[in-house]
């Protein structure tokens, strides 16, 4: 008793088991019970081709009978014709086993070639269903992948709500603020640029007249100019002037 109850224990989680793989992916087990119909299908093909030479065989026998009951015609009728009546009959008694011969096996030809013909029709319907079985596998696989595909969009939908009080919320703040950060940066530093600006203006004004008044003082040196000409000391004059400025600033 005990052990019948452990038997059906046993067989109860083999059970689940098996629907457990069973279901956990139905294409690979439609895919299975295809191929091994495809494997069904191919032996009974060989089985087919088996039978189709034996269906023959039995053609060349009849045909042999036919052209043996048609020779024992032939060598009856000219024994008659020769008045040879003892060798005649002698042929006749032949003639009748042959064409008993022919008679069962043109039956059994007729058999063989109709049970042949009924396995082709099967074959040829079998391969119909496969083929159709394989484009059913395809559209369900497509269907199923389609199906999971739009279970998690929806389940995406549901999930990716960005409120304050979520998590993508929160997270979304958070990118926010490194943007805001981003961009503070780059304004910082473009008013930072201006900095300074007009006292390196200034500077670089005073560099340049001091450049220019030494020119001049060189070419005055030279005797390219003379120093009426030259405004050398309207320039020093002015010179003077913008370094009592800056000196004020």
């Amino acid at each position: 008793m005990i052990l019948v109850k452990l038997w059906k224990a046993l067989a109860a989680q083999m059970n689940k088991v098996a629907n457990y793989f069973w279901t956990a992916d139905p294409i690979a087990q439609l895919q299975y019970e295809y191929d091994k119909a495809v494997d069904q299908m191919k032996e009974g093909r060989e089985g087919l081709e088996q039978y189709r030479a034996l269906v023959e065989r039995v053609t060349r026998q009849v045909n042999g009978d036919r052209e043996h009951v048609a020779q024992l015609e032939a060598r009856i009728k000219a024994y008659l014709q020769v008045g040879e009546r003892e060798t005649a009959s002698k042929f006749a008694m032949e003639l009748q086993r042959a064409r008993k011969d022919l008679a069962e096996n043109e039956t059994q030809l007729k058999l063989h070639e109709q049970a042949y013909g009924n396995n082709v029709m099967k074959i040829k319907h079998a391969t119909k269903k496969l083929a159709d079985l394989k484009t059913k596998i395809q559209k369900y696989d497509a269907d199923l992948k389609l199906s999971r595909a739009e279970a998690e969009l929806s389940k995406l939908a549901t999930q990716f709500n960005f409120d304050v009080t979520t998590d993508f919320g929160q997270i979304e703040d958070v990118i926010q603020d490194k943007i805001g950060l981003n961009r503070a940066k780059v304004r910082v530093a473009a008013d930072l640029s201006g900095e300074g600006l007009d006292k390196i203006k200034t500077e670089q004004a005073v560099e340049k007249n001091l450049a220019d008044q030494a020119l001049r003082e060189f070419e005055v040196e030279m005797g390219m100019v003379t120093p009426e000409t030259s405004g050398v000391a309207g320039d020093e004059k002015q010179l003077g002037s913008d370094r009592l400025r800056q000196t004020a600033g």
